[in-house]
Order: structure tokens, then C-alpha cells, then sequence
């Protein structure tokens, strides 16, 4: 009996191990960013791209900015897949920080935008984002660090409604088109944020437009180039920044 109860100890220890194991392999297989995120990780004379390892960092040129931008990626999206719209906002005049999650899923590292906070004691008014998966763990990073005084949504939305009356400031950015982060969910999310929650529209657009990693399973198409979202979403963003400073 102790040697059937042994071998079937290691056995579950197996399964678990291998489950374990394709989990990891599911999870550090992210969508991976296409030409355009990589050509927008490149300096140029209006803006300075700097990757250390713990974030990516985009700095206007010709401006020292007060306003922050933090950014959390989407479930399973390599992280540089959001360089194109950032970027675009950073030349806009805000320092903008893109950082990377534990296993391509923002839940497993909610705290990663603290190092952001800790190297960048210039900035005065924070803001934080994210794609999907990334808005609700911004979200989470957002109730537990008062220096974040602003919350914008890129088709996403909070788990709860922990941040209603909490004087955050909030803006949710959402697609026509989208297939995973459809109308219903933002009509429904709207309980849980403050009544004063800007909610603007992105028509035509989908949900894998908001970064540039190509098609995502469930997502209908977009009926806009990719590049009119990306414009249209880094404005909308932009504005909502400029909103923070006094």
C-alpha cells in the first residue's frame, strides 16, 4: 500500500509539474510586436527611447515634462507591441514609461510600475494605463499608490468598484469593433467608475489595434488602418494628461 501510495504521490507531482510547465510555455509565448513597434523603439530628434530592463522609457525632446505616463501591456502581448501609440504621446510633450509583466500577464506583477516612481522623482502628476488584462492590474497599482492621480483604459475596465469614490480621474478608450472588450462590457463597467469618467469611442476600431502585434483570437476586424487608431487613441490620451496639471 505504501509503495501504490507512493508512486501515485509521484505521479500527481508529474501532472502537476507538466501542467505547470505548459503553462509557462503558453504564457512566454506572447504576440509578439510587428515592424511598426519596433521602428517606434528608435530615438530620433523628438523623442528619446530608453529600455533598461525594468521599463522603456519615451522623453520629448523639446520639453521637460511634469506629466507621467505609466503603461501596462495586455494579457500575452510582448510589451513593445504598445511603442507605437506611446510614443506618439510622448511627443505630445509627457514622459511616458512602458513597463514589462512577470510571464506577459500584468496580475502577476501588479507592482511594476514601481520602479517607474522610485527613478523618475521629477515627475509630478502620475498617470496609469493599460491594454485589457493591463487596465485592471493599473487599476490595482493605482488603489495601494496615492501619487497616481489619473487612470486612462484601453478597452478595459476595473474588477470592482474599489476605485468609484476615490477622486481618481479616469478615462475609458474603447473600440466599435471590438470582440473581447465589446459595448455591453463598457456599458456595464460604467457601475463601477466614477460618474465623471470620460468614455470616448474609437469607431471602426478593434481591440489588437490598440497595439501592433497583429490579429488576436475572438477580436473582430477593424474598419480603420491601425494608424488611425494609434493617432486617434495617443490624442485622446494626451488630453486626458494635460487634464492633471493644475
Amino acid at each position: 500500500m505504501k509503495k501504490v501510495l507512493k508512486i501515485t504521490a509521484i505521479m500527481l507531482l508529474a501532472l502537476l509539474l507538466l501542467g505547470a510547465g505548459g503553462f509557462v510555455l503558453w504564457a512566454e509565448t506572447p504576440a509578439r510586436p510587428r515592424q511598426a513597434a519596433l521602428a517606434a523603439l528608435q530615438s530620433d530628434d523628438k523623442v528619446t527611447v530608453t529600455e533598461t530592463g525594468k521599463h522603456i522609457t519615451f522623453e520629448p525632446s523639446n520639453v521637460q515634462p511634469s506629466t507621467g505616463f505609466i503603461f501596462y501591456p495586455g494579457g500575452r502581448v510582448d510589451y513593445r507591441a504598445y511603442a507605437p501609440i506611446l510614443r506618439q504621446i510622448a511627443e505630445q510633450g509627457y514622459f511616458v514609461a512602458l513597463v514589462p509583466v512577470r510571464l506577459n500577464l500584468a496580475f502577476f506583477d501588479v507592482n511594476a510600475a514601481e520602479p517607474v516612481l522610485a527613478d523618475f522623482p521629477q515627475i509630478e502628476h502620475w498617470a496609469i494605463g493599460g491594454h485589457s488584462l493591463g487596465g485592471v492590474a493599473a487599476s490595482l497599482f493605482a488603489g495601494t499608490h496615492p501619487q497616481i492621480e489619473g487612470i486612462v483604459y484601453w478597452a478595459s475596465y476595473p474588477a470592482d468598484d474599489q476605485l468609484k469614490n476615490s477622486g481618481i480621474k479616469m478615462m475609458s478608450i474603447y473600440a466599435s469593433n471590438d470582440g473581447l472588450a465589446t459595448g455591453e462590457k463598457i456599458e456595464a463597467s460604467k457601475a463601477n467608475l466614477p460618474t465623471d469618467t470620460l468614455f470616448l469611442a474609437i469607431q471602426g476600431g478593434n481591440h489588437a489595434q490598440f497595439g501592433d502585434y497583429g490579429p488576436q483570437g475572438g477580436d473582430n476586424l477593424a474598419s480603420i488602418p491601425a494608424e488611425s487608431q494609434w493617432q486617434q487613441v495617443a490624442k485622446q490620451t494626451a488630453a486626458f494628461l494635460k487634464s492633471l496639471a493644475p
